[in-house]
């Protein structure tokens, strides 16, 4: 199967039968979608590989044997490119098939066995990725094609290591619509109501030198002058001090984000930061109370105080109450993905499966991610309080928490184009490090700087989808083509750690846009189930199933969360969904376009039909006779 056709299957329900839909993927080799390519115009073909625009061959092997944990040995011809890794068997069958993976997927490249392995299939290279699974190719040792494809391996794989330019920089492929388009922090701003009596949009981070790792447009109360503001930043980690995230449309309770203050072990106090809080808790007219929800176990957050941080005093912030959510640092993330991977890949145990789930603690670190959040949207919805989060820097854990409660207050973060909006405010623009969590193109593997915060919240969101099958214009499989993506590098979207990285590197000039690709292609990822309006168009008349938008409350406990296997198992094929749900959604969004273009037409007749009989007289009766 070419490349095209992978990458249309990347994210489907996989299925084990021969006689899978074209849309399933039928081997555990295949990629995902961070292959796919919805333009054929643009790609072009060279031997028996589909070359994206910018994407060129570097090295080839062959008599290579690809060590498939499920299917066997297979032998076959290994390609490099700048972009991917590319092994198509010499002869193709059900169970043996083309594999493609992203460069950008790649964690690490080790060398097996030496000149003085004579076992069969112990001398070559095995390839360990992002994405849950690893990849081992074996090589001859007569033909001596390892260290070629070793070396142009360990270079294309992580080129900012070899002062070499990112794939995203070389991708060449254009679309309709321009995703770099999708957010624009004022018109967001606006749609939320700001500026308003309360709050005002502000630029003084116009040229990021109040803090670096902020936007250039803040949204802050309007008795904060910029003065202030210096003041705040001064006593906040890393100058990130607190402004705007969401706005209730009624109540005008706020959720805001920030750092941790200054403290230190002295429990030092800044009256210019008192203010500010206070300010922020008196653009709130329907509450007398602040909530600082600081995402840290409190033992960490005292302990911070040594390094200089800390945590607010209640003492000193009045009429503020601190709650501290027990969600752990992104070491402890990183140790128990890692756990995961161990249990889902390549064997599955099965007679450990939950007590090996369990130990891992992925799962009731989601519960803990999803019960702060639920915590600050019961504050904001039911008791029309503000909430300030934070965590130590304001970057990772306090960005799951804010963009989790959003998607559950705000019906617009739960479309499609809401969704883009979301990530790329409360992620991308507030500063999340993409490039050191997730370490597009550096070799540097165990750099404890990596960690998976970003994947760990899109988890948050499939666990929303389970618990409100409806309440998403989108399906999983658009989840999943964000995480292939965030590895891929072959859209700039999630490139650098900061919006003023990002500027000075012009992205939008020499990047394209991950929201491009998935805006060309709309219908692949729709909801058929999804009960809200824009749906499938903003003039699509309202279906009379439809209901009103709701505020989601999940029920956050290990009863009713799950793992998601279509993620972390998708690898294994004893672990794949063995109906091609993917391709029945496709059918039932098709279907329900019909249907309602249907009950429109029909609609549209009635009306004429019965402006026809209003302007048809009325007939007069013929006189009666006796």
């Amino acid at each position: 199967m070419d490349k095209h056709n992978s990458s249309e299957l990347l994210n489907s329900d996989f299925s084990l039968s021969k006689n899978a839909s074209s849309d399933s993927l039928d081997s555990d080799s295949k990629s995902s979608s961070l292959n796919s390519k919805h333009g054929q115009e643009s790609s072009h073909v060279l031997g028996d590989i589909q070359l994206l625009d910018g994407e060129k061959v570097m090295g080839v092997a062959r008599d290579v044997t690809y060590l498939c944990p499920y299917s066997g040995p297979s032998r076959g011809v290994l390609k490099v490119t700048n972009y991917q890794l590319h092994f198509r068997p010499t002869d193709i069958t059900p169970l043996q098939s083309t594999l493609s993976v992203s460069l950008g997927v790649v964690s690490r490249i080790e060398k097996v066995g030496g000149a003085s392995s004579k076992g069969e299939n112990s001398y070559g290279i095995e390839v360990f990725c992002k994405d849950m699974r690893n990849l081992r190719f074996a090589h001859k040792q007569e033909n001596h094609s390892r260290r070629g494809i070793f070396e142009k391996l360990q270079q294309l794989a992580f080129p900012l290591s070899h002062r070499l330019p990112l794939f995203a920089f070389s991708y060449l492929e254009s679309f309709a619509e321009d995703g770099w388009q999708v957010y624009e922090p004022v018109v967001e701003l606006r749609r939320m109501g700001v500026n308003n009596d309360m709050w005002r949009i502000t630029r003084i981070n116009d040229k990021y030198e109040i803090c670096d790792s902020y936007p250039s447009v803040w949204a802050v109360p309007a008795a904060a002058n910029d003065d202030l503001l210096r003041s705040v930043a001064a006593f906040r980690s890393r100058g990130r001090i607190p402004v705007l995230a969401w706005i209730h449309p009624s109540s005008q309770a706020t959720i805001t984000r920030c750092s941790q203050p200054l403290v230190g072990v002295s429990g030092k106090r800044s009256r210019e930061d008192e203010r500010y809080i206070q300010l922020i808790m008196d653009a709130n007219a329907q509450a007398h109370k602040l909530f600082i929800m600081d995402a840290r176990p409190s033992a960490n957050a005292i302990a911070n105080k040594a390094k200089g941080g800390g945590y607010e005093s209640e003492d000193a912030y009045q009429n503020a109450e601190l709650v501290f959510l027990d969600i752990h640092n992104i070491h402890v993330m990183r140790e128990s993905l890692r756990k995961l991977k161990e249990l889902c890949f390549p064997q599955i145990d099965q007679t450990r499966w939950f007590s090996g789930i369990e130990a891992t603690c992925w799962l009731k670190h989601i519960k803990c991610i999803l019960a702060g959040a639920v915590r600050i949207v019961d504050k904001v919805e039911n008791h029309k309080t503000s909430v300030l989060v934070h965590c130590s820097d304001g970057w990772d854990r306090t960005a799951q928490l804010t963009a989790l409660a959003m998607l559950m207050l705000d019906p617009f973060y739960r479309t499609l184009r809401g969704f883009q909006v979301l990530i790329e405010k409360e992620w991308l623009s507030f500063g999340h490090k993409f490039q050191l969590r997730i370490g597009h193109g550096d070799e540097r593997h165990s750099d404890a700087d990596r960690s998976p915060v970003f994947v760990q919240w899109v988890d948050c969101v499939w666990q929303l989808q389970q618990q409100f099958p409806t309440a998403f214009e989108f399906t999983e499989r658009l989840l999943i083509t964000i995480v292939d993506h965030l590895y891929s590098c072959r859209f700039g979207t999630f490139l650098f750690n900061t919006e003023r990285e990002r500027v000075k590197e012009e992205l939008k000039a020499k990047t394209v846009s991950l929201w491009s690709y998935i805006n060309s292609r709309q219908d692949l990822y729709l909801n058929p189930l999804y009960w809200g309006p824009s749906a499938f168009g903003p003039n699509t008349p309202p279906s009379p199933y439809s209901r009103p938008q709701t505020v989601l409350v999940p029920v956050a406990s290990l009863r009713i969360i799950k793992l998601w296997k279509a993620l972390y198992c998708r690898w294994n094929p004893t672990m794949r969904q063995q109906d091609p749900i993917f391709q029945r959604t496709r059918e039932l969004v098709a279907l329900r376009a019909q249907l309602e273009a249907a009950a429109a037409a029909a609609a549209g007749d009635h009306a004429a039909r019965q402006h026809r009989l209003a302007l048809t007289p009325p007939r007069v009766a013929s006189p009666h006779h006796v």
